[in-house]
């Protein structure tokens, strides 16, 4: 690892960004009549982009927006610049962390518009006419009767399963502002959050954009390196990074494989994994340090794992530092899917060792390794294992995911490796994914069951009444 690098500035991602920020401030005061203050702004914005193809498109939606006459054809426009300069961030910081870790990475093309049947016209019309509302009111201007109506066209989208990615993004988008009704009346607003959300959702309403990535089946040895599980007030998601080494002695390659289940408030902790263990056999596998065999498992050209249990069978045990040392450093990396590209999407499995572990007066943690200090983001280590920031301090390995997040490059750890008694000890941040004998582990799932059971057991009562 070149940690030097990561410090180093990168040509043209502050003034990317900064006019990012310029069209974030005009969502939050809205487009209904638009004020001097954002005229300029979206000035500043379409100037941004003056050298790229959208250029001309951009420079008319600027221009119709700063005039208050911009229609759904001007907001589409202004939402795919602001992804393509966000996409081009996350190009750059991409290739830098490349750069450091000395790994190349296979490019993706744009899927072909998807063909066929698919959810009527007027429903992604109906959604998009939404947005561009939203976008006239302005996060500051947002109340009931505006939020509100998406709920029609939430449910209309459901009923088309290639459209409910939309669906579920409207849904918890809209649920997110009415929770923040009204507007005006907001101590402050997360301008970058809200306009990520709008931005995604005006690109997903346009034919084809939520079609299913093409797959080509997989077949070989997947070695798991570390588990990042994500946790929300409804929701969890686990997702196991791995080297995926391709039976015909081709070259090795990066994969994910994700699993995500609906959670009740009370079901927390180790508890999680409950919920989520059923759906991804390759959880216990990478709690218990096995690999899996892969059989035709269909793998997009991102490399994500779609997963079935049909095309997997567990194989014999990997240790997940051996596969870092050994497999990792000549694994490709695959470029991220064209619609998911963003800075908060960079997510590179590195391995480091040889680091002096420290820690700052505010509570931060810092590797100093050759050529420069890399950030430490113990706070996103979850409480369903036994991976603790003082482990973290204490180890002399570790297994984690390159993020970028305010602004510099910080280490998600996965995984460490301490000395305890003069043997190395391996604790995983998905340690007890397969299930744990750990007492405090125990504990959890103990609670996440009973949870669980008197949950299933008021639901019964609510149906039979």
């Amino acid at each position: 690892m070149r940690a030097g690098l990561l410090v180093e500035e990168i040509d043209g991602l502050d003034e990317a960004l900064a006019a990012v920020d310029s069209f974030d401030r005009v969502l939050v005061t809205g487009l209904l009549r638009p004020r001097p203050a954002q005229a300029a702004a979206l000035a500043e914005f379409a100037d941004t982009l003056a050298g790229s193809p959208l250029a001309a498109r951009v420079a008319e939606a600027a221009g119709k927006a700063a005039s208050g006459a911009a229609g759904e054809e001007h907001f589409t426009a202004l939402a795919a610049a602001r992804a393509a300069l966000l996409g081009s961030a996350h190009d750059a910081l991409c290739a830098r962390a490349a750069e450091a870790t000395g790994r190349t990475t296979t490019p993706v093309t744009a899927p072909a518009p998807a063909t066929g049947a698919g959810a009527p016209a007027n429903l992604l019309v109906a959604a998009r006419s939404w947005l561009c509302d939203l976008a006239r009111c302005g996060w500051r201007g947002i109340d009931q009767e505006v939020v509100s109506g998406a709920a029609r066209i939430v449910s209309a989208l459901l009923d088309a399963p290639e459209h409910r990615r939309l669906a579920a993004l409207l849904d918890g988008f809209a649920a997110e502002l009415a929770a923040s009704c009204p507007g005006a009346s907001l101590e402050s607003v997360p301008g970058r959050r809200w306009a990520d959300l709008w931005t995604r959702a005006m690109l997903l309403t346009l034919p084809g954009a939520a079609g299913a990535p093409e797959t080509a089946p997989a077949t070989g040895r997947l070695l798991p390196l570390g588990v990042d599980l994500q946790e929300h007030a409804t929701a969890v998601q686990a997702q196991v990074h791995a080297v995926f080494e391709p039976a015909d002695g081709a070259t090795p390659y990066l994969v994910r494989a994700s699993v995500s289940a609906p959670k009740p408030d009370s079901v927390v902790g180790a508890g999680l994994w409950q919920l989520l263990r059923p759906h991804l056999s390759l959880l216990a596998a990478a709690g218990e340090g096995r690999a899996m065999e892969l059989t035709g498992m269909p793998v997009t050209p991102a490399g994500d794992l779609i997963w079935s249990e049909a095309h997997a069978r567990t194989g014999e045990p990997a240790d997940s530092f051996a596969t870092a040392r050994v497999a990792l450093p000549t694994a490709t990396g695959r470029a991220t899917a064209p619609l998911d590209r963003h800075p908060t999407a960079v997510a590179v499995p590195v391995f480091l060792d040889g680091y002096a572990a420290g820690a700052e007066e505010d509570g931060s943690v810092a590797f100093t390794l050759a050529g420069g200090a890399l950030q430490v983001d113990v706070d996103r280590i979850p409480a369903a294992g036994p991976l603790t920031p003082e482990a973290v301090l204490a180890s002399a390995a570790c297994i984690g995911l390159l993020r970028w997040d305010a602004g510099t490059y910080r280490l998600q750890p996965l995984a460490v490796e301490t000395l305890v008694r003069k043997k190395a000890v391996a604790v995983h941040a998905g340690a007890w994914a397969g299930g744990t004998t750990d007492k405090a582990g125990t504990r959890a799932e103990k609670a996440a069951t009973d949870a669980a059971a008197v949950l299933r057991e008021r639901a019964g009562r609510l149906l039979r009444k």
